[in-house]
């Protein structure tokens, strides 16, 4: 079995929106939509590597707030232990796309219109249950 690899992402909010990513097409997953972030280098506690993989993949500073859910999932290539973190962007940034090819806020109710990850399932019927 393969080693779990230590994933944080971020649940950024706007309104009554969150912010979502979709992977480039070259990426595994490609095409899919996530939450920002990634995996945590040698060191990193997982509020670090938010923090830069943020700073890399949507060039803005966030402020880490509390965990907002953790999941373990086996994807064929990978198994990944995944802690979402409620976070905000500082000074009121604008995300850019610097890795993924779109981002967008949407709505709870706008779930079901894209295609996620699969290990992101059980954070949005989370986000879906809070909404209700």
């Amino acid at each position: 079995m393969k080693a779990m690899v230590q994933v944080s992402a971020a649940l950024i909010r706007r309104g009554g929106r969150f912010m979502i990513c979709r992977r480039p097409a070259h990426k595994a997953r490609g095409l899919k939509w996530e939450f920002v972030g990634g995996k945590a280098e040698s060191g990193e506690t997982p509020q670090e590597a938010l923090i830069r993989e943020c700073r890399e993949e949507i060039g803005v500073e966030i402020e880490v707030g509390d965990i907002f859910a953790e999941v373990d999932h086996i994807y064929p290539d990978i198994s990944i232990h995944l802690t979402v973190f409620n976070a905000s962007i500082k000074d009121d940034a604008e995300p850019q796309m610097l890795e993924h090819d779109d981002i967008l806020f949407i709505t709870p109710a706008e779930i079901p219109l894209y295609d996620f990850c699969p290990a992101d399932e059980s954070i949005l019927k989370k986000i879906l249950e809070e909404a209700e």
